[in-house]
């Protein structure tokens, strides 16, 4: 695995989704280490000295196909004092530091894929989904749960993944959702609702990720569900 390297960006682009989340493309100053899908970089909004510590950071899926080497995406929603000072801070051109790559949560598995995303947790699959292959002949089934329909925002990108591939199925969560369509259901994500959607629920591997209460309540059903612990991989940096 490449060693974590600190790296100067530039911010490009900064696209406001709506709700206080945003997507921002950061530009390196030099070449990015190898990294995987799935993990995970530090940024920082204060200037780095190499002489000196490393600056208050904040960690974040790397949204972006590991093959772009010359960009990198990430995307977040505000919840806290780092994420607020991100949203008045961040502007083109402004300058940042990240430290990447980091992170085991690596979708490595020959059986059915279940992938269970709150939020901005879908970052976390979305350069999984980007480089699939035509040998990627298990299935694949998405999660993708939001507070309102208008924070699916990524589901312009899931729908064309599935275009592409016949064995990959979405299903859609809000919580402020008045007329479902077939693949989508009212509600927050839960075992008792998904695992009657799932094509044999206990020979699936799962990875879930999302705000930490999420990731506690889909990783104590799917155990009270009979899941192995060791199908349950969980994306547990925050």
């Amino acid at each position: 695995m490449a060693t974590p390297q600190k790296i100067r960006c530039i911010v490009d682009s900064i696209l406001d989704h709506g709700g206080h989340v945003y997507t921002v493309g950061l530009i390196p100053d030099q070449t990015l280490p190898r990294f995987k899908a799935g993990q995970f970089l530090h940024l920082a909004l204060d200037p780095y000295d190499p002489s000196e510590y490393w600056p208050e950071s904040r960690v974040f899926s790397i949204a972006s196909s590991p093959n772009e080497r010359e960009k990198l995406l990430i995307t977040y929603s505000v919840k806290g004092n780092y994420t607020s000072r991100m949203e008045s801070e961040l502007s083109i051109g402004r300058e940042v530091w990240i430290k990447l790559p980091y992170g085991e949560f690596i979708i490595d598995s020959t059986l059915p894929v279940v992938l269970i995303a709150g939020g901005t947790g879908l970052t976390a699959f979305t350069a999984f989904l980007d480089n699939l292959t035509q040998e990627q002949t298990s299935p694949i089934t998405v999660f993708y749960g939001a507070r309102h329909p208008k924070l699916w925002i990524f589901r312009t990108f899931l729908e064309e993944k599935q275009r592409s591939f016949s064995n990959l199925k979405v299903w859609y969560y809000a919580e402020e959702l008045e007329h479902p369509a077939e693949n989508e259901r009212q509600g927050q994500l839960s075992v008792d609702t998904m695992l009657p959607l799932i094509n044999e629920p206990q020979q699936a591997d799962y990875y879930v990720s999302g705000p930490p209460l999420m990731l506690k309540n889909i990783t104590l059903g799917l155990r009270e569900f009979g899941v192995p612990i060791e199908n349950i991989h969980v994306d547990a940096w925050e």
